[in-house]
């Protein structure tokens, strides 16, 4: 157990010293394991972890993803989906924010990445909320916000990446985050109504509702794109029609005819763009991962986990007492750690202990990603924050941070939800053929 601790001690140093995640775990995990059983079998280790992933199967499915969402907002289905959630909600005071989290929920239908769908939301959103006198404080909150549900409604980089390494089903984790997806947008909109309402001036003292006070004409045809995607990819995988790869495949087939078909994909530039960003940010994840592997080989060789299982047996911990310790933990690591390190970090740890206790993996899954999701949003990392920021440099930081603050609370709130009510995620699941 000591040279594990010593071992987390060191990855978090040097992480915290800029050192990318990936390059830390694979350094402490080969010295890690070098200690344990010598260098040249942490060598051996470190390949076979490494190679072992690049050629799993399941993990095609990332990149495939990757694409469809980089086709999906090349084709202009983003701004169709903020066209439609605008028609209905303008009316409304805070109408234009709400927009923008239905938007962004439905875009992390065929997106998968939180980052993703901040950089494309802030590009399609905060134009229309500055011109109607929105704050910067709520708007480019709100869509910091907003991008947090890229990781929690399918399809999801990290729900896979937490399948692989818990052995769970990629689908059925998928639906899972379905409910309480769903669940934090209305209380994301409860959040905007209840801000605007303390504080009127954030969305321009209601100067677009009050010049729409009839009833928006709606048409969902203004979203068929997207529409069609999501029937096809999430549709296939709840009827069990698709795996999650094949659905991938087919999803990213049909963003690229939409794409087609609305004049896009036509020169090579275009494609270059593509790939090199699909590319790009699936070799990020694919090293995260590989490298992570070998950390957590040199934690399983140590003996922690089931040290900590020990502990828990001595201490008579429950189910979930154990659970409500982890979150906390979550929460003290989405500090310093993105979604993808936290993920790998804790996992290899605690799998052994939840599955001792009963505790249904697919629930506790889908709490975990809830919890790490408020990293994205929270200083000093937040991702999401950052990534707003860059894409609208003459937003203050502060102000992204202040107008995210209120979403916390509902985040957290969804997570008391999901832990006392576990029907919530598990109910599509167990309804899947």
């Amino acid at each position: 157990m000591t040279a594990a601790i010593i071992g987390f001690i060191v990855l978090i140093t040097i992480s915290l010293m800029g050192v990318p995640l990936a390059v830390a775990s694979l350094i402490t995990g080969v010295i890690g394991f070098s200690y344990l059983r010598g260098f040249e079998s942490a060598i051996v280790m470190a390949g076979q972890q490494i190679a072992e992933l690049t050629v799993n199967t399941n993990l095609v499915v990332i990149p495939i993803f990757i694409l469809m969402g980089e086709l999906a907002r090349r084709s202009g289905i983003t701004d169709e989906l903020y066209a439609l959630a605008e028609a209905s909600t303008k009316r409304f005071r805070g109408g234009l924010a709400m927009s923008t989290v239905f938007a962004s929920g439905a875009f992390s239908t065929v997106c998968g990445s939180s980052i993703a769908t901040a950089a494309t939301m802030t590009k399609v959103a905060m134009p229309s909320m500055r011109r109607y006198g929105y704050k910067d404080s709520l708007s480019a909150g709100t869509v910091a916000a907003g991008g947090t549900l890229g990781i929690l409604i399918p399809p999801s980089v990290p729900m896979v990446i937490y399948c692989i390494f818990a052995q769970e089903d990629i689908g059925r984790m998928w639906m899972a985050g379905v409910g309480p997806g769903l669940v934090m947008i209305a209380l994301f909109v409860l959040t905007i109504v209840l801000m605007v309402k303390i504080k009127p001036e954030l969305d321009g003292g209601g100067v677009i509702a009050e010049a729409n006070t009839s009833a928006p004409k709606v048409s969902l045809g203004m979203a068929k794109g997207f529409l069609v995607l999501f029937g096809v990819v999430l549709g296939g995988i709840y009827i069990g029609f698709f795996t999650p790869t094949e659905a991938a495949s087919v999803g990213a087939f049909g963003a690229y005819v939409f794409a087609l078909l609305r004049g896009k994909m036509r020169t090579a530039k275009e494609y270059r763009e593509m790939f090199s960003t699909a590319a790009g940010i699936s070799a990020s994840i694919f090293a995260i991962a590989s490298c992570a592997l070998v950390f957590s080989q040199f934690i399983n060789l140590s003996g922690l986990p089931y040290q900590l299982l020990d502990l828990i047996g001595q201490w008579e911990l429950t189910g979930a007492q154990l659970v409500i310790a982890i979150c906390l933990l979550c929460l003290v690591l989405g500090t310093v750690f993105d979604a993808l390190g936290i993920l790998l970090l804790i996992i290899p740890i605690f799998i052994p202990s939840l599955q001792a206790l009963g505790i249904d993996l697919i629930w506790f899954g889908v709490l975990v990603i809830i919890l790490i999701e408020l990293g994205l949003i929270t200083p000093p990392l937040g991702v999401n924050v950052f990534t707003v920021k860059a894409a609208q440099p003459d937003i203050q930081l502060k102000d992204i941070f202040a107008g995210s603050l209120p979403f916390v609370v509902a985040m957290l709130v969804t997570a008391v939800i999901v832990f006392y009510l576990p029907t919530v995620a598990l109910f599509i699941p167990d309804l899947m053929k």
